[in-house]
């Protein structure tokens, strides 16, 4: 299972500030908390900074990487800012967040994947927009994994994400996303999976435990890769759980390391 950190992120209230004022010291207090929590990965986005956000961008990774050895996962459409964040990774594989089906973003994101040997958030996503059904989905996920691989970029880097809608707008919305895994796992079983899970809930109260719900029903169907808060101590500790259910934890070593951290003492 791997977990993406997702809380260095300037769309959210609480962290554009401390982006703003190039608040070292607050971004890297989240870069260890994340770390601590859980995370395989720190995701990095000043997205909201339109005008600079390549030197921003620059001074992220710089930032996280004086506190932490986790890999980053570079969050961007812009090719630029995303050339600029990855020549500056240092710890382990690099993660691209994302790549889509839409033909010019696709022609300029693929050669920075396979320059840096990075793993990639391959979004179903094409120059039609966003998908609305299953087949939609299916189709422009087939397309990204072959034009990924014969690019050079190994099955094991791409992690498909399914693009969760809204419940509230779309009832059948869940099921689409776990019916479009179970599709794709049959065409290319060793292909990851990864998504973001608060879209799921939006416009909806009690948010964190539709998303929680959620990650365990798309774990059931073969999911093996979450952009989530990692100190939501209630998420992790059904996510180690469910991993452990699932046969994918040895000797449930990692529920058992989760246990003995003390996770579930306080919940």
């Amino acid at each position: 299972m791997l977990i993406i950190g997702e809380l260095i992120n300037s769309s959210r209230k609480a962290i554009r500030p401390a982006m703003e004022a190039y608040d070292a010291k607050a971004i890297q207090e989240l870069a260890i908390e994340q770390a601590e929590a859980g995370a395989n990965y720190i995701d990095v986005n000043c997205g909201t900074f339109v005008d600079d956000e390549e030197e921003r961008m620059a001074w992220l990774v710089q930032t996280v990487q004086e506190v932490t050895d986790l890999p980053l996962s570079i969050d961007t459409p812009d090719t630029n800012v995303l050339a600029r964040g990855l020549s500056l990774c240092k710890n382990g594989q690099p993660f691209v967040n994302s790549i889509t089906a839409e033909k010019d973003r696709f022609a300029a994101t693929l050669p920075l994947v396979a320059q840096y040997h990075a793993k990639v958030v391959a979004l179903c996503m094409d120059d039609n927009g966003m998908p609305t059904t299953k087949e939609e989905r299916v189709d422009i996920a087939t397309r990204l994994i072959n034009g990924l691989t014969q690019g050079g970029v190994p099955l094991e880097d791409i992690y498909i994400d399914p693009l969760v809608k809204p419940i509230s707008t779309a009832d059948q919305a869940g099921r689409d996303v776990l019916n479009t895994i179970t599709v794709i796992k049959e065409a290319f079983p060793t292909v990851n999976f990864i998504c973001g899970l608060s879209n799921i809930s939006f416009g909806l109260p009690n948010r964190k435990w539709i998303n929680r719900a959620f990650m365990v029903q798309t774990m059931t169907a073969g999911m093996n890769g979450y952009i989530l808060n990692p100190t939501d101590q209630v998420m992790m500790a059904m996510l180690y759980a469910s991993d452990a259910l699932l046969g994918n934890d040895p000797f449930c070593g990692r529920f058992i390391a989760a246990h003995r951290k003390g996770l579930y003492e306080d919940i």
